[in-house]
């Protein structure tokens, strides 16, 4: 019986690999691999893969080192089942929102993985503005992207990441670790015999704009005026043809037929004297973005030998990035040292260091400031050029050249004089000293640091549109961590048992101060100083210091290397909660039976099936501050404000419980890998921000409530397809599906929704029970039983009279498939990732539609009335329904069908494949490398984003909005163009 089972399994897989596989032709010493791998887990333990009863998927240095992004974690996209990395598409630095397995709290900003770097946590803090997303109309600024604690981090010093999903992975890192954890591991110095090693690493890459959106340019600015003699026309400013018409933002004027109009005209900075011919400028918006570009050159020295490893490594990148004056300079020290003292004593210190410099980022979002704002806005039959020389003549530095809309920034401007500045400095480090007593016991005791330094400026010039007379910013963040953590292991084998039993104990403490001082208003122009203001405004800091005391021990069985069992525990103690509430303890067990040795079943063919399972509790302790009620510093120097929070006194700790259970599969000398995992998470009482009555004297308070259950699979495929002397096809594949409901909401809402958040006034994040988190919700069209169009007497389509459910931001299934093909000295690989399903709200869609700047609004323009019929239905006064046949003017029939509160009409299905990344390259023969002096010369072409497939109508399907620091998936918000990449590397060894 068992010999069948082995062969359906076997010719299973190689029924899925095909014919190719088997009839290759085998090397010779071909052997078992990867079996016993090692994989770094929580606290920085070591442990064999086999043996642990949870997925822990560990990613290799060539990733990163071969896939060069700004960002390396945006490297891992659609290479790991469950993991999803979203960027606000808000600027080169490309700050990353990484989560694992769904989204688990209603708060948007903690459902983030926590990153690990050598055993020691990030805190990954980001700062915002302080502004929104929507500031359109309300004076003040926007958000910039100035990158987080992630962007420090050098990818040609990565190592592995080891990808801890589920609760049960990470429960020995606390609250942080909640949603699971990413382990980096540096390099630290592999050389052997205490050679000296040199590597040197060098990239340039160019972007360009992957995908437009179908703008329309077969009609000009207007809105349907006609001239005396009926016609539609156009005139900038009054003419003898007719009023003005060059004011409005719309696109409903003249079709582009050869006539001539008055139009603007630069030389004169107004009316032309005699009619030009009516035009359009098809690339008014594409020509103002440019070829961006990115050059980095790193060269690391390592040497190691058996009581010590070296490795210090330099990183510079220049980056220019696709918007004209913005980009950044990077740069990278990092520095690691292990030395054995003695036989008992090995000290390991790590250290980077790294600085980020820009003179101006992006704004990103929906206001005058934001070069999204004109993309929006400008229109087809206006020249870029006209815009070029930024300021009226002789009226330098005080007047801008906008002569269409005061409400619309100069884009040179933006680009040029609207400058948002920052000069970052983050130190992290470590030092870990291990000591052996004996054979079985040791000790571990490490301290860890982060320290990050910034300084941010914002320009602004005189006669913006929010900012007549200037303004200037400086803002200041300190934020400082520091982790200490001592661990006692003792191992024994008992015969066939095993024991590996450790505990210890871990202080953390962070501190942060922000300052912020504004200058509203300049006395001088040109002159960015604080003394210069003409109103200077100082926010003294605000400190959010935190501690965590903890004790933690993990157990660690197994029998004959077959049967594994780990139990961990750990408590904390956190300044964030009440000293009644202020301990709280969470266990953890898992399990891992390797079935095909307790079984007997391994063979050349067969070589590992591996069952596992999980549970884990993990606590949360919440954010600082919320116990008591605290004044805040105000605007006017020596005032404070009242609190408007009502803090809660007695709070408690969230729970996140996680179950998982699964199977690992290894066929014909491991090169067929195959895993598959269930889990569900279940995260309640929750931390919450809810209103609160009036007449309390309150705008809201923190309370404990709601549970939240995430059920999900995944799948994930490693195979070595075929493996000849010349010739080998690796192939990596991946599949996961989550699925997430509110199962409970706190009973102060009576069974009405909650609103966790939203963005622009128009769609709402609400939690219903029996829902999902990233439900969004808003007005949508009034549609009779049949699904029709409702429409009113007027003509107008009819809206909803509340909001309703529209979709959901997330999408129902992700998968990633990455090839890896050698021929003797090429290698080609390439990664296509994509999702089914999930959606977004699209300002800008909205907008534009409006205005009659998109393709699909030329609908109806032909109609020689200017008017159209919408497609639906009106109410009879009996109730029936009858066709609509009331004409409207085109203009108002899309302002009305796209409006922005319309929810329905400007939200897309967000489904896409995209060649994520691609790669081509060449390793010099040793024969004419030995001959260099060299040990191995690389070079290689790559591209990411080459290609992309989505009915998603905007720039980029993988969309969400920078609102001050929190990164909101599923709404477009002013959002920048997505790059295309392409780059030449040249990689050397000596």
């Amino acid at each position: 019986m068992k010999k069948h089972q082995q062969k359906l399994l076997t010719l299973f897989v190689l029924g899925f690999l095909g014919p190719n596989f088997y009839a290759q032709k085998k090397p010779k010493k071909d052997t078992i691999k990867n079996i016993e791998e090692v994989v770094v887990t929580a606290l920085g333990i070591k442990r064999q893969d086999k043996s642990l009863g949870y997925v822990a998927e560990k990613v290799g240095s060539s990733t990163f080192e071969e896939t060069q992004n700004n960002n390396w974690a945006q490297s891992l996209e659609g290479k790991v089942a469950g993991l999803k990395v979203q960027t606000a598409g808000a600027g080169p630095l490309g700050s990353a929102r990484i989560t694992l397995r769904g989204e688990k709290s209603m708060i948007m900003d903690n459902n983030y993985a926590l990153i690990v770097v050598d055993g020691v946590p990030m805190s990954n803090s980001t700062t915002g503005t302080g502004d929104s997303a929507y500031g359109a109309g309300s004076g003040g600024d926007l958000p910039v992207d100035l990158g987080n604690g992630l962007n420090s981090i050098n990818p040609d010093d990565i190592e592995s990441v080891t990808v801890l999903k589920g609760a049960s992975a990470a429960a020995l890192y606390g609250s942080r670790a909640a949603n699971g954890a990413l382990m980096i591991t540096t390099k630290s110095g592999k050389s052997k015999n205490g050679k000296l090693k040199v590597s040197f690493n060098s990239y340039a890459s160019f972007d360009t704009v992957l995908k437009w959106p179908d703008w329309q340019y077969e009609y000009g600015q207007g809105t349907l005026n006609k001239n005396k003699n009926g016609e539609y026309y156009y005139s900038y400013g009054a003419s003898v043809d007719g009023v003005n018409t060059g004011s409005t933002s719309s696109a409903f004027g003249p079709k582009f037929n050869g006539q001539y109009y008055f139009q603007y005209d630069p030389t004169v900075e107004g009316q032309s004297k005699e009619r030009q011919l009516w035009r359009p400028y098809k690339n008014n918006v594409k020509d103002f973005w440019e070829v961006g570009s990115t050059y980095s050159n790193s060269v690391a020295i390592e040497s190691s030998n058996e009581n010590t490893n070296f490795r210090t490594s330099l990183t510079y990148l220049k980056n220019n990035w696709m918007m004209p004056n913005t980009g950044f300079d990077r740069f990278n020290f990092a520095g690691s040292i292990s030395h054995k003292l003695n036989k008992k004593l090995k000290i390991t210190t790590k250290l980077n260091y790294n600085t980020t410099n820009s003179d101006n980022l992006p704004a990103t979002g929906y206001n005058n400031q934001s070069i999204s704002y004109f993309m929006i806005f400008q229109n087809p039959n206006i020249d870029l050029a006209w815009y070029r020389p930024i300021w009226k003549n002789g009226k330098e530095g005080q007047e801008q050249l906008h002569p269409f809309s005061s409400f619309i920034d100069n884009p040179y401007l933006i680009a040029y004089e609207m400058l948002n500045g920052v000069k970052k400095k983050m130190i992290t480090g470590s030092v870990t000293a291990d000591y052996t007593f004996n054979k079985n016991f040791s000790m571990m005791l490490r301290s860890g640091m982060e320290i990050q330094d910034e300084k941010r400026t914002t320009k602004r010039p005189y006669n913006t549109a929010n900012y007549l007379k200037g303004f200037y910013r400086e803002q200041y963040v300190n934020n400082k961590e520091f982790n200490n953590d001592i661990l006692f292991t003792y191992k024994k084998d008992f015969g066939k048992i095993n024991l590996s039993a450790s505990a210890g104990g871990n202080i953390r403490y962070n501190n942060y101060l922000m300052t912020d001082y504004r200058a509203e208003g300049l006395k001088a122009v040109g002159d960015y100083s604080l003394t210069n203001a003409i109103s200077l405004i100082t926010k003294l800091p605000t400190p959010k210091d935190q501690q965590i005391n903890s004790v933690y021990s993990l157990v660690s069985l197994d029998y004959d290397k077959k049967i594994f069992v780990d139990i961990t525990g750990r408590n904390d103690w956190s300044s964030t909660l009440p000293e009644s509430n202020r301990s709280f303890f969470y266990p953890s067990v898992s399990t891992s039976v390797v079935l095909s040795d307790l079984f007997n079943l391994r063979s050349s063919k067969f070589n590992l099936w591996k069952l596992r399972a999980s549970w884990a509790k993990v606590g949360i302790a919440g954010s600082p501050y919320l116990l008591n009620n605290y004044y805040s510093v105000d605007d006017i120097p020596g005032s404070v404000t009242a609190p408007s929070r009502y803090a809660n006194p007695n709070l408690k700790p969230e729970e996140n419980e996680n179950i998982e259970t699964g199977m690992d599969f290894s066929f014909l000398k491991n090169r067929v890998h195959f895993n598959f995992t269930l889990y569900q998470n279940t995260s309640n009482n929750q931390i919450l921000t809810i209103p609160a009555l009036n007449e309390s004297g309150y705008s809201s308070r923190v309370i404990n409530g709601g549970e939240i259950r995430n059920r999900g699979i995944e799948l994930s495929l490693n195979a070595t397809v075929m493996k000849t002397k010349d010739f080998s096809w690796n192939l990596n594949a991946n599949w996961s599906e989550n699925k997430n409901r509110i199962m409970t909401l706190p009973a102060e809402f009576n069974g009405e929704p909650f609103t966790m958040a939203s963005v622009g006034g128009a769609v709402y994040y609400n939690a219903v029970v029996g829902s999902s988190l990233g439900d969004m919700y808003g007005y949508k069209l009034l549609r009779n039983e049949a699904g029709q169009v409702v429409y009113g007497a007027n003509g107008l389509p009819l809206s909803t009279d509340s909001v309703e459910k529209v979709g959901n931001a997330f999408a129902k299934w992700r998968a990633g498939l990455q090839n890896d093909f050698k021929f003797k000295n090429f290698t080609i690989s390439f990664s296509f990732d994509g999702q089914l399903g999930g959606m977004a709200y699209s300002q800008s869609h909205h907008k534009m539609s409006e205005q009659g700047k998109l393709e699909h609004t030329l609908w109806g323009r032909e109609n020689a009335d200017g008017k159209v019929i919408g497609q639906g239905v009106v109410l009879n006064a009996d109730g029936s329904y009858g066709p609509n046949t009331t004409k409207i003017g085109i203009d108002a029939y899309y302002k009305e069908y796209y409006r922005r509160a319309n929810v329905e009409t400007n939200s897309f299905d967000t489904s896409f494949i995209k060649l994520r990344d691609a790669r081509i390259s060449y390793s010099f023969n040793q024969k004419i490398v030995k001959q260099l002096g060299l040990e191995n010369l690389t070079v290689a072409l790559f591209g990411k984003n080459l290609w992309m497939w989505t009915k998603f109508p905007m720039f980029d399907p993988e969309v969400a909005t920078l609102d001050n620091a929190t990164i909101t998936p599923g709404i477009e918000m002013g959002q920048m163009p997505t790059a295309k990449t392409v780059g030449f590397q040249v990689n050397v060894k000596f």
